[in-house]
């Protein structure tokens, strides 16, 4: 009763919101216009799809982490409303704590993203989320082996970031000669990564051509990885549709069902299930038997 009558008092008489905030909490909010009380259900009844481009979760001695990517070609108003909503829905959901961090090649987008995003008064925000970003600044120009210290996948991530400048294209030819010595089947994906993050610039042409004289990467093999990385990747974002319209829909999802829909690969399989999920009533009848 107690709980109940703090707050609807303020309903009963909702000039005292702003005598509040105003004479009690000595904030600054101006002139007010119109107060109108709103419904307080936050549920929302359809579900709307919110996705991120990466998920991790990191497990440390002390603490569980969920790290999100974002990556960004240009600063989006919309797209920076929606990340402390990310980070405040996944820590509750995974039960830890939340980390956003942006990936971008651009510096005017890098300098966009770390700025902290904040809601409520100026002077007394209630929330702030702080973004980390990866850019040109934070992310180093590698150019030889010697820098990269046998980390390929960062000396990928510094190609991406840095590669698209005519100015850097240098650095494209070490690491073709880096993926030369590689496994094939484990080069041609990175391969295929540094094509794609390149694509629409000058500097393109040129990792194409470096690429054209590796017999692996034209090779019947290496487009049959591209088609298997590809049907994976397809799989996994549908089975996790399947969770995602369970849970939605309010319904638990035992482990049981759950590791038998992530360990499904057969996309018509997989695009029934969708569809399922919307009308079962017990996840454990998803599958049917």
């Amino acid at each position: 009763m107690h709980h109940e009558s703090l707050h609807q008092v303020f309903q009963q008489d909702t000039k005292l919101l702003v005598t509040s905030m105003q004479g009690l909490l000595g904030l600054s909010i101006g002139p007010v216009l119109e107060i109108t009380p709103l419904d307080t259900v936050t549920t929302e009844l359809m579900p709307v799809e919110r996705r991120v481009d990466a998920l991790f979760q990191l497990d440390t001695e002390k603490t569980r982490y969920v790290v999100a990517l974002e990556s960004q070609g240009k600063p989006d108003a919309d797209k920076r409303r929606s990340w402390p909503y990310y980070l405040a829905y996944l820590g509750e959901r995974y039960d830890a704590d939340a980390v956003l961090i942006v990936l971008t090649d651009e510096p005017l987008t890098e300098r966009w993203a770390a700025q902290p995003i904040a809601s409520g008064f100026p002077e007394r925000p209630s929330l702030i989320a702080q973004p980390h970003v990866l850019g040109p600044t934070s992310v180093p120009l590698i150019s030889s082996a010697d820098e990269a210290r046998g980390d390929i996948a960062l000396w990928v991530l510094s190609s991406l970031v840095h590669g698209r400048r005519p100015a850097n294209a240098g650095i494209l030819t070490a690491l073709a000669q880096e993926l030369k010595d590689m496994d094939p089947d484990e080069a041609v994906v990175y391969a295929e990564y540094v094509e794609a993050g390149l694509t629409g610039s000058e500097v393109v042409e040129i990792w194409r051509q470096l690429m054209s004289t590796k017999i692996f990467y034209r090779s019947a093999a290496a487009q049959q990885v591209r088609a298997e990385v590809r049907e994976e990747v397809r799989a996994e974002e549908r089975a996790q549709a399947v969770l995602m319209v369970l849970e939605r829909r309010g319904l638990e999802v035992p482990d049981g069902v759950r590791e038998r829909v992530l360990s499904c690969r057969d996309s018509e399989e997989l695009s029934a299930l969708v569809d399922r999920a919307w009308e079962v009533t017990r996840a454990q009848d998803l599958f049917g038997d």
